[in-house]
This record gives C-alpha cells, structure tokens and sequence, in this order.
C-alpha cells in the first residue's frame, strides 16, 4: 500500500494541469481500491458548494455540472464531521441526496474522505462499490492518507488560480491567497525572488529575449559542467573504486545525451529562455524514470535531477538571471528570508515581503515592522518560484496577497495606499505632542531600533527615546564576531544620537530564529535550547566584550539602560552582573572612562514571570518581552505556519501574566516597561496602560498610531477597558472590546480586523 501511495502521489504531482491531476487521481483510485467508482469533489468557497470535479465509474459528464450545497447530501456530512463516513447501504441513508446526472443507481457501499488543509475542507473523495458492504479499516486508512497527501497538492493550484478557474470558469476577479498578517500596511509591486535555490521546480517562466544568446549560454553551462565532472573523476580517481569512479562516466554519458540537449535547445527555440526548457526537458526524463518500477531506473531519475541543479546553477551565474529592474516597487518572496536578503533590492524600492514560512513574531516580520514595509508570513509550502516578475498586492492587515490582480482589485488597494498615506501623514502633527492621555497622564513612548540607519526614523516618529535596541543585527549582518572597539564606535553613535533621552540594549540575543551565518546553533528544538543568556553565559569572552564596549560608550551620555534577555532564573540574573561588574574593574584598571549603567531583565518566559517580584530585587527594571511570553504561554511555535494562527499576545492568559508581572515589579519599587510588539498594536496599547505599565516601546512607524490612541483616552477609562478585558475568556471577546473602544474614540480608521 505505502508503494501505491507513493505512486499515485507522484503522477497526481506530474500532472501538466489541474484537470489531468484529477483524472489521475479518481482513475489510479478505483484501480488500487478495486472499487466501482471513485470521484472528487472540490469546495467552492466563493459559493459555499462542492462541485463534482472528475470521476471514473459515474457519468463523466457530471465533471463540473453536479454542484452540492455544504451541507448536502453525504458529502456535505463529511464536510460537516471532517472525517471519514462508512456507510454499507448510502440509498438508505437519511442524508443520501439522489442526484440523476451521476448514475449512481447501483451503488451501495460509501466512503468519504474530507481532504483538509489547515483546518479548511478543500475537498471530499469518494469511493463507492455495487455491494451492500463497509469498507475495510486497511481501505479507510489508505483512503485517508492519500487525502492528506491530495490536500497539499490542491493548495498548490489554489495558488495558481487553477481551482477557481476550474470551478467557475465564467467568473472574473482575483482570488486572495490567505497567509498571516506580518507587519501592517498594504503594498502594491513586482514580485522578486532573492538569492533562489538551484531548483529546477523553482525556475520562473520567461521569454528569451534572444534565443541565440540563449544558446551560447546554455551550451557554456552544459561545458562547465562536464568540465567539473571530468576534473572530479581524475582528482578521486585513486581514492574510488573503480565501481565509484563509474558513476562520474554514467553522469557525462546522460549529460551529453542528443535528445536531453535537443529538447532543450528546441525549447529555447520555441521562445522559451533557456533555464526554462532544460528545466522541462529534465523533468521529462524524471518523471519517466521515477515512474518506472526499476530501483535502477529510479536512481537514474535522481542522476538526472542532479545534473538539472549543477547546469542550472552555471546558467543562474549568467547575467539574465538577475530579476529585471524596470519596476519601481519590488516584493521580496522566499521561503525563509534573513536580514541579508533584503539587501536584494534597495531600501526605497522594498514595497514589502512575503514568506512562505514564519508568523507575525518571526524575526524578518519584526523588522519589517520596524522599518514600515508590509509583510505576510506564513502563506504554506507554495510553488512561488515561477511567478518572479508577476504583479502582487501585499495586504498586511487581513494576511493576504494577491498574484497578477485584476484591474478592480489593483484600483481598490491603491485608494487603500492612498488613504493609510493621508493617515500618516495627518499624524505627523502629533510628532512633537507627548503620550498623554486627555485627563494629563503621561506615559513615555519610545522606539525600537535595530541597525544604525533606524536612527533617523526613531527620531522622526516623535519618540521619547529608545526603549529596545538589539544589538544581534550588528553581529547578524557580519561574517565573524566584532570586535570591542567596533561595537564601541556603534553603541556610541545611537547614545549620543538621543541624548539625555534614554537608550536601553539588548545584550546579544541569538539562537531560536535568529542565526549567525558565522557560528552555527544546531538545536533541534532552538526555541528552547542554547539561545539568549544561555548563549551569552557560556561565552564569557563574546559577553565582557560587548560589555566593555557599551559601558565605555556610555561615558559621557549616560543615558544607557542595559537589558538581559531570555532569563529564566535568579541565578543567571546574579551571573550577568556578576560579569558586568568584572567589565567595569577592567576598564578602571585599564584606564578608560565608563559610566555603569542601569539594568534590567527581560521577562520572556512563565518562569521568570512568576519569579518577577525576585527579579525586581536584584535590577532597576523590568521588561516584559510578549513575543516570546506568549509563544511560551501558549505553547505555540510562532514560525510553524500550522499553528502560527493560534498565536495571539491578548489570550487571556498573556493578558493575566502581565498583570501579574506588573503587580510584582510594583511592590518592588521597580517600574515594568513593555518592549514586545504587542505595544505597537494601539488597541492593546491602551489597554497595556490601564494595566499600569509603566512605559511602551513600539516601531518608529507604530509609534504615531500609538500615541494618538493614547491621547484619545482619559486614564480611567484604559483602566476600565482593562478591567472588562482581563475578565472575558476569548481572544476574540478582547478584540472586539478593544476595536470597540477604538471606534467610539474616533480612531476607527486604525482598525484593521482579519477576517
């Protein structure tokens, strides 16, 4: 059975369309099943409906006529159960709904399987047999699995459009991908994929823009590689047997086959540029040999795969490559993206981001925040790589984009862009105004910074100062660790840029999503392994010198707050000043002015929420970090696209922690600031304020919303709003409390509610 999936699965994914993966898949089915009928129903979101899609053994002119309200029917009851239905005798159910263009007269026994992804019903598969009988557990497993495997796949041609075009052929309209809200705003650019694997299902479509150009470069990739292949078999020649050392002839011989070479130079010939037809003329040949029930032959197909990658990786070298730079406004698409790959399109032509992976508190999510680009995360393992050079709308509010727009939705979002710019720019007002609410309380709003060049906007936001520098970007975009003096010269130019205001640095905070591409953290769990202090107390000499060179910047200033992050007990509190003190005697000894500074402890995880009150003892403040508290809190891995929507800083509990955390470094005599971004959302804000915390850190480009959220409130009523909320029971009770509220202060053009 696990070979039959396996083969099902990989001609359903061969497939040249959509309509064809379908007929693969009811037909393949009834064969395995040795079933009467197999047939697939695919959901219509836009009308509420299942349609009949294709069939082998009912009337195949149903195909696309025979549409189904969700809840009728037997197939509308799987989707209502989401699981599987076995029935001996469906004509005899209550819920069996006849419908006379199928034919299905004779037939008995029913199975129905929904095809969920990510808690949405795709689709349902049926299997039906002309015996009044229940099917098999051994049937209703193997039905199972492959709907699972069936539902990643239809995700695929969601992307494409392929599913909407397919249901409602005469229909117009774009159709929304749907991600994760990552950073707010909306964006409208071209799509461009930085840094791109050398893989071959990656290559986008284009035309050659001169096929005998086209030619000359493919036939130069075909030669280094053959090159490479000769120079490795002489090299390894005496350390391989001579059975190893054949499998480098195997490679040339299938490299200089005339129909491989041939299929892609007619490719080219047709139009096609060349990485694109050695792309299809490779996986030609895969898809034959894997097909093939050979071990033999199916090694061959990966020996093919291989040599596709080195030839394609000698093309991505060539010139055409590069994405075309007629567009003004671009959006970076990947995977994964790290701070390194926004240096693929200059900062004023970065429109916004889009991953694959990741949620709202990734960390490419938390800088496009702080430098104002609209991001989605968490769109799911998509095909994206073929729509580099397509227009797409970036819609970082509802987590949405939309691939090649129609002309209606492309006009909606450039009034949408329009509107959030007179909003931004009407708050500009408010720059030299403080955070004060309209009975006179003021609370200090400070920024959040990262790199050098956030330096001018934290300053233009109006912000009181910076209440979160990390300082792991300036080791981030390194190829080794930097040294004192060149950390020296970087804490030194943000102190004195915002001088006598306050300026509080993370000490080196890495592991869990935030890599050094120069010392490598191998957890398999990294947000619960070597990250953070733990890092940083293990590597003393790392530590003292990023200690040394922020206590020698702070002479003079004075205005440095140090920040311990991720701690999670006392010990490792007393350890961290421990060591501070021992940076500051050297530096005495030494005979260099330093300042000691104030420092605090950055509240991250539920044991040091409960240990709050200890802590306090030991620091002048403290610091709650709500990006990982509620990832802790919840026990949800903010980068997992699965359960990334699960993740939300107002659950009650979050909300309750903080409070409690508050209340502790109270009685302490210790103010409790709020640097995570649940600060930069201007609902939670004011609500951060009526539970007493005594100062917020946002993105420079939150920090105008923020403030006039603030203004807009009198402090008894955040301390009311803040009473109802930490007494409901749902995120979702919260939110609309909170939206609410917004409204009726006016201030409903903040609001921004995910549907």
């Amino acid at each position: 059975m696990l070979e039959t999936l396996r083969r099902i699965v990989q001609d359903v994914s061969a497939a040249p369309d959509l309509p064809s993966a379908l007929a693969i898949t009811v037909s393949r089915i009834r064969d395995a099943m040795q079933v009467a009928a197999c047939t697939v129903f695919l959901a219509d979101e836009d009308n509420r409906e299942f349609v009949l899609m294709a069939t082998a053994g009912l009337n195949p002119r149903a195909a696309g006529r025979v549409r189904l309200s969700r809840r009728q029917g037997l197939v509308g009851l799987v989707a209502e159960r989401q699981e599987p239905v076995n029935i001996e005798d469906a004509p005899r159910h209550p819920r069996f709904h006849p419908v006379c263009e199928v034919c299905e007269d004779d037939f008995h026994a029913f199975l129905g399987v929904p095809m969920i992804q990510y808690r949405r019903v795709l689709g349902v598969l049926v299997v039906q047999d002309t015996a009044v009988r229940q099917f098999g557990s051994s049937e209703v497993d193997f039905l199972v699995t492959l709907a699972a495997q069936l539902a990643s796949i239809l995700n695929h041609a969601i992307l494409s459009g392929a599913t909407q075009e397919l249901l409602n052929p005469l229909t117009t309209g774009t159709r929304a991908l749907q991600g994760l809200a990552g950073a707010p705003g909306v964006a409208l650019g071209v799509v461009t994929i930085p840094h791109l694997l050398a893989d071959l299902d990656d290559v986008p479509d284009r035309p050659a823009q001169a096929v005998a150009a086209e030619e000359t470069a493919f036939r130069a990739a075909v030669a280094a590689v053959e090159t490479e292949l000769r120079e490795a078999c002489e090299r390894l020649a005496p350390l391989l047997p001579p059975t190893e050392q054949a499998l480098f002839t195997v490679h040339r011989m299938l490299l200089s086959s005339d129909s491989l070479i041939g299929d892609t130079l007619a490719g080219i010939q047709a139009g096609h540029w060349a990485p694109a037809a050695w792309r299809d003329a490779v996986l030609a040949r895969v898809r034959l040999l894997e097909q093939a029930n050979d071990p033999y032959l199916s090694a061959r197909a990966e020996d093919i795969r291989d040599l596709g990658r080195r030839v394609l990786h000698h093309l991505r070298a060539g010139p055409g490559w590069q994405p075309e730079c007629a567009a003004e406004r671009y959006v970076l698409v990947a995977e994964e993206m790290g701070v390194a790959h926004l240096a693929a399109v200059p900062p004023e032509r970065l429109a916004g981001l889009v991953c694959l992976r990741g949620s709202a508190l990734s960390h490419v999510a938390i800088l496009a925040r702080a430098m104002g680009v609209p991001a989605v995360m968490g769109l799911g393992d998509r095909p994206l790589g073929r729509f580099e050079g397509c227009e797409i709308i970036v819609d970082g509010y509802q987590g949405r984009v939309y691939l090649n727009p129609d002309p209606a939705t492309r006009q909606e979002y450039r009034q949408l862009i329009a509107a959030e710019a007179e909003l931004s720019a009407g708050l500009n007002g408010l720059r030299e105004l403080p955070a004060t609410t309209r009975d006179g309380y003021r609370i200090p709003l400070y920024a959040k910074a990262g790199l050098l060049t956030d330096i001018t906007a934290a300053r233009d936001s109006g912000a009181d100062g910076i209440g979160l520098y990390r300082t792991e970007f300036a080791f981030m975009v390194r190829d080794s660790f930097p040294g004192e003096d060149e950390q020296y010269q970087i804490y030194r130019r943000m102190l004195t840029a915002f001088t006598p205001q306050p300026v509080v640095m993370r000490t080196l905070d890495i592991g869990g999503d935030k890599a050094l591409p120069y010392f490598s953290i191998d957890d398999k769990n990294p947000f619960l392994g070597w990250r953070g202090m733990r890092f940083t107390l293990d590597h003393p000499e790392i530590f003292l010198t990023q200690l040394r060179a922020m206590l020698r910047a702070n002479a003079g200033p004075n205005n440095l707050r140090i920040l311990f992050p991720m701690i999670t007990t006392v010990e490792e509190v007393d350890e961290a000043l421990r060591l501070m003190e021992h940076a500051q005697r050297e530096l005495e000894e030494d005979g260099w002015p330093a300042a000691r500074p104030q420092a605090g402890v950055m509240i991250e995880v539920p044991s040091a929420a409960w240990q709050a009150a200890q802590l306090a003892r030991r620091v002048d403040f403290l610091s709650v970090g709500t990006n990982d508290l509620t990832q802790y809190l919840l026990a949800v891995d903010r980068d997992n696209a699965r359960v990334a929507g699960l993740y939300d800083n107002l659950h009650p509990a979050v909300l309750k922690t903080i409070a409690y955390i508050v209340a502790a470094g109270h009685q302490t005599g210790r103010p409790v600031n709020l640097c995570g971004e649940m600060a930069a959302d201007p609902g939670a804000a004011v609500l951060l304020l009526g539970m007493g915390v005594d100062n917020l850190s946002a993105s420079p480009v939150s920090v105008p919303r923020v403030k006039w959220a603030i203004r807009s409130f009198t402090l008894a009523e955040a301390r009311e709003l803040a009473r109802q909320a930490l007494d409901l029971d749902t995120v979702g009770q919260i939110r609309r409390l909170l939206n609410d509220a917004l409204r009726r202060a006016g201030l409903g053009e903040i609001v921004h509610e995910s549907t």
